[in-house]
């Protein structure tokens, strides 16, 4: 992309807005932090962004310098969380675009809802910082693509996608196994998801927007509309203008466990989908309470199977993932991995050793230590944009396909379009709501 040319268009979009220019190009050149020292800015400091932003602090030499979030009231308590827990004191935005011009910020953390992943990423690359931007990398297609263009482009910067399994004992363990050929060729994965979460919040009356909080600029690039409670904290994943439900919040996670296990870093090429809503009342949402998904592959088959509304899965896990080989099975979430050896008749023996671990934990501060680490090094982060691309598109490709009434979609990467279906591929770019612009590689 044209330098001169982004920076034409962001400062238009900043005239717009009445902003002085968005990213100055002193802040270009911004250098990679001493070892001993990192700054960090936190973008969306409500939920998971500020569990991630304790995770870098909890490293040693890593300052908070800047905090943003359009809510006062989310702000100002994690403010002062930070300054209490962490004795550091950010300077304080509801303006993303004004944070990206603090010269002394190494690496952003982008911890909003789903449709500011793609623009905030772009934005916070040209400004010169490494960024950490939670899954799924974007709300659609066409964004997902830009941020892998625009990492490229940039490639002097670090980005990590925040599917942090890749990071964690349990799942590392399980490739270990799967590639080492314990269970034999893999024939089939499994994968499922059941949470209650997932059939979104009681339907309530739109209502004034609460005080202090800048609801215009929540919206962002997605269209207005009135205030609405149970599209905003906590649960805004239910509609397709900001997330994509169940599928994109969980799907992501565990898809990406089922591509690894193959290394497997393009799109699907056909996905057969089932996506319907089964649930027994109206609920406020868009997206799909109960999906049923067939990936196929070259030698084998990835299913996932998602109900929304339940806690109860296979293996007695509400979610999990089955790497079914010739030899035996392996089960495994977050917690644990086990192994299902299959029985040799002839042997009279089991074709793979047993094999029980079920003190997994989270792995966020691990995929975090991987970022911090990779600051410092330059190295490859263990989610690059690519790998979030694959995991993102096997997410979003069958919400398309739900959404638009198709059984089956045919996706050719090399021309990023559907070759079955005009409406499908009315879904791949989203419209961004004046004056935000959708950046161009």
């Amino acid at each position: 992309m044209d330098r001169r040319k982004f920076i034409r268009r962001t400062a238009v979009t900043s005239a717009g807005l009445g902003l002085t220019t968005i990213l100055p190009s002193e802040v270009w050149p911004s250098p990679v932090s001493p070892v001993d020292s990192l700054n960090v800015a936190l973008i969306g400091c409500r939920n998971m962004g500020f569990g991630i932003l304790q995770h870098h602090l909890s490293n040693p030499g890593v300052n908070c310098v800047a905090l943003c979030d359009i809510d006062d009231k989310v702000l100002n308590d994690r403010a002062s969380e930070v300054s209490k827990n962490f004795n550091q004191k950010p300077k304080l935005y509801k303006d993303f675009r004004k944070l990206l011009e603090q010269k002394d910020i190494d690496a952003v953390i982008i911890g909003t809802p789903d449709h500011w992943h793609c623009l905030m990423t772009v934005y916070a690359l040209q400004a010169g910082k490494d960024v950490y931007v939670e899954k799924p990398m974007a709300n659609t297609i066409a964004e997902c693509n830009i941020m892998v263009k625009a990492a490229n482009y940039y490639s002097n910067r670090i980005v990590q996608i925040g599917q942090q399994q890749r990071s964690g004992f349990v799942f590392q363990k399980a490739m270990e196994l799967i590639k080492s050929g314990t269970i034999g060729k893999l024939r089939r994965v499994n994968i499922w998801a059941n949470f209650e979460y997932g059939v979104g919040q009681g339907i309530v009356p739109d209502e004034p927007v609460p005080d202090g909080v800048d609801f215009d600029m929540w919206l962002g690039p997605a269209p207005k509309r009135s205030f609405n409670r149970t599209r905003f904290h906590g649960s805004w994943r239910h509609f397709w203008d900001y997330g994509g439900g169940l599928m994109s919040d969980w799907g992501v996670h565990l898809l990406d466990m089922g591509l690894w296990a193959k290394d497997i870093t393009r799109p699907p090429e056909k996905v057969l989908v089932y996506g319907a809503d089964t649930y027994h009342e109206a609920r406020s949402r868009e997206t799909f309470d109960s999906m049923s998904v067939i990936y196929p592959k070259e030698d084998f088959v990835i299913n996932w199977d998602m109900t929304a509304g339940v806690a109860r899965g296979p293996y007695d896990s509400s979610y999990g993932l089955a790497f079914i080989g010739d030899n035996a099975t392996i089960v495994t979430d977050r917690s644990k991995i086990i192994i299902y050896p299959e029985w040799d008749n002839q042997a009279k023996k089991p074709k793979a050793e047993e094999y029980k671990f079920t003190e997994g934990k989270e792995s966020h501060g691990e995929h975090v230590g991987n970022f911090i680490g990779c600051i410092r090094t330059r190295n490859k982060p263990a989610c690059p944009p690519e790998t979030g691309r694959a995991a993102a598109l096997h997410v979003h490709i069958p919400n398309i396909a739900a959404r638009t009434g198709e059984p089956m979609l045919l996706w050719d990467d090399n021309s990023n379009r559907f070759v079955n279906s005009d409406k499908a591929n009315e879904l791949i770019t989203p419209v961004y709501r004046e004056p935000w612009i959708l950046p161009e590689f």
